[in-house]
């Protein structure tokens, strides 16, 4: 890009030396003259590239905008310098000064009316469809969509064994809004948010660093108040698809017609079905609500309640399936663990009160024993 700005300047210049020097019969040019024309001529130059490279991130919409507006302000300033011509002509007006004032109103007008014309333009460019009606232009994509990561689907990690499985038939895009908000969560200073946008950063680098797909980090230029909004209109922008975890992006994205799959969903169909009358082994990590219940997880994180388990924290128990009930929150199984008898309020008082009797008596203590404490009467 460097070659191609020097090759700008240096053409700009040599441009406007060659059509001054055509001209020598009339202007006297010195030395200075042809060097002071080549410094403007270049400052010139230098600006135009100085407002190229600070504004690196151009839309063809945007530059297309710009160029239709421009020309519709100089049709405009050619007809309203035909008017008024025409004003001047019919008036029989030949001053000098007359005609210096009127052709700079002439600039002046042309410049607004360009302005006018570009801003409008550029405000209204979404809108062209009503200009050339049954006209609209999409971007299409020839093969499988990718897939547009969710902040979610970073943060909870079970991506990576899908990766892994070969079970994504696309590659992985990586907005750049969500790397943000992931950065933002890991300088938090909330703990929490902090453990979560640092797990979302690290399996962020292992997707990329995996054989088994294509991961991209993308900017895009869309607007929007959350990161859900701007998934959404990246999505529907570039014709891709969303991967998350967010149920209610997952709803939204249906209202808006873009393509979205809950990874949730989409694990919770590879898990082994378990029904009523299964024996599974779980841990007791806590009590339940109800009296006598405790909870533990399966390895896929499905939570059972176990009746009756209140008193095995810590421990691993086998229970029979007794019930299933899929909530939003995922599938909740209910569960009892055979062969014990329900533990009742009564029932526990009376085990913890009602302890056997020691059948063999302690043994005495000499009081000559040494090994008495001394400090004792």
């Amino acid at each position: 890009m460097m070659v191609v700005r020097l090759l700008f300047i240096t053409l700009l210049v040599s441009v406007a030396l060659l059509t001054v020097s055509s001209v020598k019969t009339t202007f006297d040019f010195s030395f200075s003259t042809i060097l002071g024309l080549g410094i403007a001529t270049s400052a010139v130059g230098l600006l135009v590239v100085v407002i190229d490279a600070l504004t690196p991130n151009k839309r063809i919409a945007g530059v297309v905008g710009i160029y239709i507006g421009v020309c519709f302000g100089l049709i405009g300033a050619v007809a309203f310098g035909a008017l008024l011509e025409t004003v001047v002509n019919a008036w029989e007006i030949s001053d000098p000064t007359t005609r210096i004032y009127l052709n700079l109103s002439k600039s002046i007008v042309g410049l607004i009316i360009c302005y006018l014309s570009v801003s409008v333009v550029l405000n209204t460019k979404d809108d062209f469809r009503l200009v050339i009606p049954y006209v609209e232009f999409s971007r299409t994509r020839r093969g499988t969509r990718p897939w547009l990561v969710d902040t979610s689907v970073l943060i909870d990690g079970r991506i990576l064994p899908l990766v892994n499985s070969k079970m994504m038939d696309a590659p992985l895009v990586i907005a750049n809004f969500v790397v943000d908000e992931l950065q933002r969560l890991a300088d938090s200073g909330d703990r929490t948010k902090r453990s979560r946008g640092r797990r979302g950063l690290e399996n962020l680098i292992k997707l990329r660093e995996n054989a088994w797909t294509e991961v991209s980090l993308q900017n895009f230029r869309v607007s929007g108040l959350s990161v859900d909004r701007l998934l959404l209109e990246a999505a529907k922008g570039d014709g891709l698809r969303i991967l998350t975890t967010d149920s209610n992006l997952e709803s939204v994205g249906k209202i808006q017609g873009v393509t979205i799959v809950n990874m949730a969903t989409m694990v919770a169909s590879l898990r082994p079905t378990i029904g009523v009358g299964d024996i599974v082994t779980v841990a007791i990590i806590k009590a339940g609500e109800a009296e006598g219940q405790g909870i533990g997880y399966l390895p896929d994180g499905t939570m059972v309640v176990v009746e009756d388990a209140a008193t095995r924290i810590g421990a691993s128990v086998e229970a029979t399936i007794a019930n299933a009930v899929n909530t939003n929150a995922g599938r909740l199984l209910f569960a009892k663990i055979e062969g014990i008898a329900p533990a009742t309020r009564a029932s526990m008082a009376a085990a913890a009160t009602h302890q056997p009797r020691e059948s063999n008596p302690p043994p005495s203590v000499n009081p000559s024993d040494a090994r008495r404490n001394p400090r004792r009467g």
